[in-house]
């Protein structure tokens, strides 16, 4: 499952560098000419598809594995709070404008269950197995906080580029968006970073670099997307990394 979560998500990361994009935000209609006779969701209603079934999962983890020590009901609880948080963005702070075509929907949303579900279960098995020799939880703890803190964060200043009914897009301004177009994928990576160190299990820290190659290949796209589309788009603005990519 290491090996099938990071090469499946570094796969798809390298697919967005070259144009093949999964068919949401403002990617929804890439490719329109092959996805004329798809099945098109509303955004909010793909969204919740996607957070929906990994939340529950994480919320089911509590009653199926009862017994848990420290580091297993942190893991359980780090993962219940992302995905509570991103349900309730979609209901309460994001602004959508286009939709989602349902083949892409499906298999993210599938992803977000399998790796939340294989996180918890790997945890689960490791608890017999002797504490690392290097204790990360803690660490892991504080950038698991800055990470989803700062992802809301720029989520929010995001939901403010648009009124009601605006489905115009708009160079982002505040926080980190003078420096990078996609600083809310790298507080999620630092989330994502945060969990690993949490669990310290191989799954998870596969899992966790697959996401990084993944988004990495998002906001090069992202970018490249700007540059298309606004011909004032400042050049100096990066991608993800502040000053390097």
């Amino acid at each position: 499952m290491s090996v099938v979560s990071f090469t499946s998500l570094a796969y798809i990361g390298f697919s967005e560098t070259r144009g093949k994009h999964l068919n949401y935000s403002k990617f929804w209609n890439a490719n329109s000419l092959q996805s004329i006779t798809k099945i098109k969701l509303s955004s909010r209603t793909g969204m919740l598809f996607l957070y929906t079934p990994a939340f529950l999962a994480a919320l089911t983890s509590f009653v199926l594995f009862p017994h848990h020590d420290l580091r297993t009901l942190l893991l359980k609880s780090a993962l219940a709070l992302h995905f509570f948080k991103r349900i309730f963005e979609v209901l309460v702070v994001h602004q959508f404008s286009g939709g989602m075509i349902l083949d892409s929907a499906i298999p993210i949303s599938f992803s977000y269950f399998l790796s939340t579900a294989s996180m918890i279960y790997a945890q689960h098995l490791s608890q017999d197995i002797s504490e690392p020799p290097v204790d990360l939880k803690y660490p892991g703890i504080l950038l698991f906080l800055i990470g989803i803190g700062g992802n809301f964060y720029h989520h929010y200043l995001l939901s403010k580029l648009r009124g009601k009914g605006d489905k115009e897009y708009r160079i982002p301004k505040g926080g980190l968006f003078d420096l990078v177009i996609c600083p809310h994928y790298l507080f999620e990576i630092i989330d994502f970073l945060g969990i690993s160190f949490i669990s310290q299990t191989l799954y998870a820290f596969s899992f966790t670099l697959g996401t990084i190659f993944y988004l990495m290949g998002r906001s090069y796209a992202t970018r490249r997307w700007y540059l298309s589309k606004f011909e004032n788009f400042p050049e100096d603005v990066k991608a993800l990394i502040p000053y390097l990519f």
